[in-house]
């Protein structure tokens, strides 16, 4: 079930549901618009390697906005802090953005219960787009969970976007070879 505004408010005021900054104009009928924050970031390098961290080079939006264009990928982040504790987020564009051709995320639209931080987004262009700092870019939606969470996303030692950062955060896949590789040592 999603929750509507009064839900959304209601966990709120039970800490169950955090997003800084809150402004009331961003909370819709039954999402919160979230908004991009003044960082992106871009891959270095030609073709990257799901086995290494690889490196962005990241920079600060203009004033007068960036142009994305297509066939790059940009990691954007939101200008809002959330935490959810008890429901499960989801990240979706909003449908103002999706008309201009921008995609927020590739695959990355669900959060976990437990999840704690800024929300970096997985931007592409299907034409050059001029975006700005601050501009609204997506939505939150909160599902209710049926069932008892043994481990909150917070508590799992596995979990490798718990370091809080308000910068687009690049893949950390390379961390899944490396648990492998200890787990096959065992």
């Amino acid at each position: 079930m999603i929750l509507s505004d009064t839900k959304i408010r209601e966990a709120m005021r039970r800490r169950r549901i955090v997003i800084r900054p809150f402004r009331t104009s961003s909370l819709g009928t039954n999402s919160y618009d979230v908004h991009l924050g003044p960082y992106l970031a871009v891959y270095e390098g030609g073709a990257l390697d799901a086995r290494r961290a690889n490196r962005v080079e990241e920079f600060r939006i203009p004033k007068d906005g960036f142009v994305l264009v297509p066939g790059q990928l940009y990691l954007g982040v939101t200008e809002e802090y959330t935490e959810t504790h008890g429901y499960v987020p989801f990240l979706e564009g909003k449908s103002s953005v999706g008309r201009l051709g921008i995609d927020i995320h590739s695959t990355a639209g669900k959060g976990d219960e437990g999840f704690c931080n800024y929300w970096t987004l997985e931007m592409s262009v299907k034409l050059p787009v001029r975006v700005y700092a601050g501009m609204p870019v997506g939505q939150l939606i909160y599902f209710e969970i049926s069932g008892r969470v043994d481990r909150s996303y917070s508590a799992k030692r596995s979990a490798k976007y718990r370091r809080v950062s308000s910068h687009p955060t690049p893949s950390r896949m390379y961390l899944n070879f490396a648990r492998a590789g200890r787990s096959r040592r065992r």
